[in-house]
C-alpha cells in the first residue's frame, strides 16, 4: 500500500495503528458465515412475514391458513436472527475497519464502486438492525413508516451482501477452509461472540418460545402478562372502545343479511380452539378460544364457497380498522368469531364483544371488537 502524505499520517493513518492480528480475512470470512447466515434468515422470515400480512392480490387468494403455528415461528425467528446479528455485525465491523483506512482510498473506478457499494451495505444493515429493535419494542422516534422502510432496507442490504460476497469470492474462498495452525487470539474472539450471541438469544427469545420463558429477562413482551394472562398491544382504551355499544349487534351482509346479537351468537353452535396470537414485534402467546366458527355464519348469510370477508372493528380509526379475510382463513375449521378466552367473556383489551382469532395469520388481522363481516 502507498505510503500517505506526511501529513495525513496521524490518527487511523498512522503506521501500526491496528495492532490486532484479528484484523485478517480468515475471522473476518468465519464472522461473514454466521453473520451471513443470520440475515439470509432474517431476510427470508421478514419477507413470508410481509406477504402474509400485506399479500399482492395475485397471492391473498393462495395463502394456506396451516400449519397453526406458522406464523408464530416464522416470526419469532426472523426477530431471534434479528438481534443475533447485532453482536455479529459489530464483530465484523470490528474486524474489518481497517480496509476503511487504506491508502489510497481507491485504486481503481472498480475498488471505488466496490468501496461504495460496502458503504451502502453497511448503512443499509446497522439501519435495518437498528429500526427493528427499536420496532420490538413498539417506539417510532423517526418520520418514515416503518413497515415500508424495514422491507424495501431488507432487499437493500440483501443485495448489496450478494454482491459483497460475490465480489470477495476469491478471497472467502481461499480462507473458508483453516489451512493454516488457528490462532489462540481467534479462538477467544470467536468464542466470545458465540457467547454473546448465545446470551442475547436466550434472554429474549423466550417471549415467543415457550421452553426459554423463564430466561425471558431483557424481551420487551412477557407472553403470559397481559389481561387473562395475554398481551395486548392496542387497547380498548387506545382504540376507543372500552364500553361497547348496549345495542350491539353483528351484521354479516350476504346473499341472506344476518343482525346477530350476542345471544343470538351464544346459540349457535360453539367451537374451542387452541390458536396463538403472534405479533410482528416476535412475541407470541397461545390460548383457548371459544366462539362460532366463521364458516359456520358464512354458510348462514348464503356465501359462496369461495367467498371471502371484509371484517370492520367498531374502532373508530386505525390502519387495521378495515381488513381482509381470504377464504382460505374464512373456511378453515380453526377460524373463529372468537367470544371467550381461557373460559371467559374477551376483557375490552382483547376485543369484547367479539373478535376474530385465526390460524398462521399475523396479529395485526386478527380484528378486534367486530362489528361487521361482509361477505366479498
Amino acid at each position: 500500500m502507498p505510503t500517505p502524505p506526511e501529513a495525513l499520517r496521524r490518527g487511523p493513518l498512522r503506521a501500526g495503528t491496528f495492532g490486532s492480528v484479528l484484523h485478517e480475512p480468515r475471522t473476518a470470512v468465519v464472522l461473514g458465515r454466521w453473520l451471513g447466515a443470520a440475515l439470509l434468515t432474517c431476510f427470508l422470515t421478514g419477507l413470508l412475514s410481509h406477504l402474509l400480512q400485506q399479500p399482492p392480490s395475485w397471492l391473498a387468494g393462495a395463502l394456506p391458513s396451516r400449519p397453526v403455528n406458522g406464523y408464530r415461528f416464522t416470526q419469532g425467528l426472523h426477530v431471534i436472527s434479528g438481534i443475533a446479528a447485532i453482536p455479529l455485525l459489530g464483530a465484523k465491523l470490528w474486524t474489518v475497519y481497517p480496509k476503511l483506512f487504506e491508502w489510497p482510498p481507491a485504486r481503481s473506478v472498480l475498488h471505488a464502486l466496490e468501496r461504495l457499494a460496502i458503504a451502502v451495505l453497511v448503512a443499509a444493515m446497522l439501519l435495518e438492525v437498528f429500526t427493528g429493535l427499536l420496532n420490538t419494542l413498539q417506539w417510532y422516534p423517526w418520520p418514515f413508516p416503518f413497515r415500508q422502510t424495514h422491507f424495501w432496507l431488507g432487499w437493500l442490504a440483501t443485495g448489496g451482501l450478494l454482491l459483497h460476497v460475490a465480489a470477495k469470492a476469491p478471497l472467502i474462498a481461499a480462507h473458508w477452509r483453516r489451512v493454516a495452525p488457528g490462532l489462540a487470539q481467534r479462538r477467544a474472539f470467536l468464542t466470545a461472540v458465540t457467547a454473546s450471541v448465545a446470551a442475547v438469544t436466550v434472554t429474549t427469545a423466550g417471549q415467543t418460545v415457550p421452553w426459554l420463558r423463564a430466561l425471558d429477562l431483557f424481551a420487551p413482551r412477557r407472553p403470559d402478562i397481559g389481561p387473562q394472562g395475554l398481551p395486548v398491544n392496542r387497547t380498548a382504551a387506545q382504540a376507543g372502545t372500552t364500553v361497547a355499544p348496549a345495542d350491539w349487534l353483528l351484521q354479516v351482509d350476504g346473499p341472506r343479511p344476518l343482525r346477530l346479537s350476542l345471544a343470538d351468537l351464544a346459540r349457535l353452535p360453539q367451537v374451542t380452539a387452541e390458536l396463538p396470537i403472534a405479533c410482528v414485534e416476535g412475541w407470541s402467546a397461545s390460548a383457548h378460544w371459544s366462539g362460532v366458527r366463521v364458516r359456520d355464519l358464512l354458510d348462514l348469510a348464503g356465501a359462496p364457497s369461495g367467498a371471502g370477508l371484509r371484517i370492520t372493528s367498531l374502532e373508530a380509526d386505525g390502519p387495521y380498522r378495515v381488513t381482509e379475510m381470504p377464504a382460505s382463513y374464512a373456511r378453515d375449521p380453526l377460524t373463529l368469531l372468537a367470544l371467550r378466552v381461557n373460559g371467559e367473556v374477551l376483557d375490552p383489551d382483547h376485543g369484547y364483544p367479539a373478535r376474530i382469532i385465526a390460524p398462521n395469520r399475523p396479529g395485526v388481522l386478527q380484528t378486534k371488537w367486530v362489528s361487521r363481516m361482509e361477505v366479498r
